[in-house]
Order: C-alpha cells, then sequence, then structure tokens
C-alpha cells in the first residue's frame, strides 16, 4: 500500500511532557501580553522583556523533567514503518524540540524552534541552547544586540508553507493532533487536505472549533489516543489486501 501522510501537531501533544501552553485558558497568554513579547514592535520596544521572557521557555525546555511522551514516539514510530511506503511530513506548530528527540526526522516547525537563534544583522540562523541578551554578539557576523529567537512572532509568515501546501495536496491521510483549530493557516490545513482527497482525522483532547470538517475523530489524551491510532494504523497497512 502507497499513501502520504501529513501530520500536524498543536500545544495538546507537548502539554503532556510538561510544557506549559500559550492559548489554554490558564495559558501563557492569559498572563502575559502578546504585543509585549511576541511581536517584532515588542522586541524593537523593550528586546530586554522580550529575552527574559524567552530565556524562561528555553530553560523550561531543557529541564531534566521535560521528555517526549507516548505521543511523540508513536509518531517518530509512524515515520520508521512508513518508509517505502509513501511520503511522510509532520508539521508543528510547537517550537519545542520534543519531535525530535522522540526521533522524528521528516519535521517542519512551522513556528519556529526555540533552541535556535535568528541574527536581524545576517540573517543567520544558529542552534542556540543559552540564554539571550541585548548584549550577546552573533557568533556569524560578530554583531551585538541583533540575535532574537528563531520563533515566528505575531504579524510574522508561518515558515516553509510552500512545502507544507504542496505536501497536503498530495496526501491521502492527513491527521491534526493537540491542536485547537482556530490558528490560522494551520486551521485551514484540513480543508487542503480533503480537496486533495485525504482521508481526515482529529486526535484531540475534545472537539477542536474546526471538527466538523475531519471524517473521522478520536478523544482524549494524546499520549494514549495517538499510540493507539498509530497501532491502528500499522496493523492495517500490514494486513493482506483481499
Amino acid at each position: 500500500m502507497t499513501a502520504n501522510i501529513v501530520i500536524l501537531t498543536g500545544a495538546g501533544i507537548s502539554k503532556e511532557s510538561g510544557l506549559e501552553t500559550f492559548r489554554d485558558a490558564d495559558g501563557i497568554w492569559s498572563r502575559v501580553r502578546v504585543e509585549d513579547v511576541a511581536t517584532p514592535e515588542g522586541f524593537a520596544r523593550d528586546p530586554v522583556l522580550v529575552h527574559s521572557f524567552y530565556n524562561a521557555r528555553r530553560r523550561q525546555l531543557l529541564a531534566n523533567e521535560v521528555a517526549p511522551n507516548p505521543a511523540h514516539r508513536a509518531l517518530a514510530r509512524l515515520e520508521r514503518a512508513w518508509e517505502g511506503a509513501g511520503e511522510f511530513l509532520l508539521v508543528t506548530q510547537n517550537i519545542d524540540d520534543l519531535h525530535e528527540r522522540a526521533g522524528s526526522g521528516a519535521v517542519i516547525h512551522m513556528h519556529g524552534e526555540m533552541l535556535k537563534a535568528r541574527c536581524l544583522a545576517c540573517d543567520c540562523v544558529l542552534p542556540w541552547r543559552e540564554d539571550l541578551s541585548v548584549e550577546t554578539r552573533c557568533p556569524a557576523c560578530g554583531a551585538a544586540g541583533g540575535l532574537r529567537p528563531h520563533v515566528v512572532w505575531f504579524g510574522e509568515m508561518p515558515l516553509e508553507m510552500d512545502r507544507i501546501f504542496e505536501a497536503l495536496g498530495r496526501a491521502a491521510l492527513f491527521l491534526s493532533i493537540g491542536t485547537s483549530g482556530n490558528v490560522y493557516p494551520a486551521s485551514g490545513f484540513v480543508e487542503l487536505a480533503r480537496a486533495a482527497g485525504a482521508h481526515t482525522v482529529e486526535l484531540n483532547l475534545e472537539p477542536s472549533e474546526g471538527a466538523d470538517f475531519f471524517a473521522e475523530a478520536l478523544h482524549g489524551p494524546a499520549s494514549e489516543v495517538v499510540p493507539f491510532y498509530v497501532e491502528r494504523l500499522l496493523e492495517a497497512a500490514a494486513r493482506p489486501r483481499s
């Protein structure tokens, strides 16, 4: 059987690994103003505040207690098992590296990556695990004060959208995991996949805002429903066709 798979993941898959979400009722945006810490204008106005905010997020991500959960590991297993059976692409809205830690390789971080920095002076992107400050110099060009978190802020374009749209146009199966379904453009992925003829599945703690667009749904914690669905999918793929 040959089939192309596109998977979208959101904050719900990482919450069970101990990371705070941004959009939940008690999430980060309920305590911090988006305009202050997640816009280019906010960074220009108060880079010290923005660096402090993301330094705390980076330290949390690198804490010993934060690790991939069974949902991350199940998707890595699916990618390995699908090699040679069709295209596989995992698109995540998350800025953490838990998919990679679990073993996933075909990953697009459409909202950027917490463990990278980008230089406004030379536009290079660098791996980064330490705190950033206005005094930090870019290792590539030597400029000070121009390094920022390599994350997509409000008002900026998500990354690698052309590649994502092309994959959705070829998808036979689209999975949406742990996402609220209210953030554009990711909220529109299910409609693009449907238009391509893909079977669409929502794996979420509860029905998302776009739940009606999906042909199939399993609701519950990601660490439970994702391994269950992956196992079912792999069993079906291995079953001889009559």
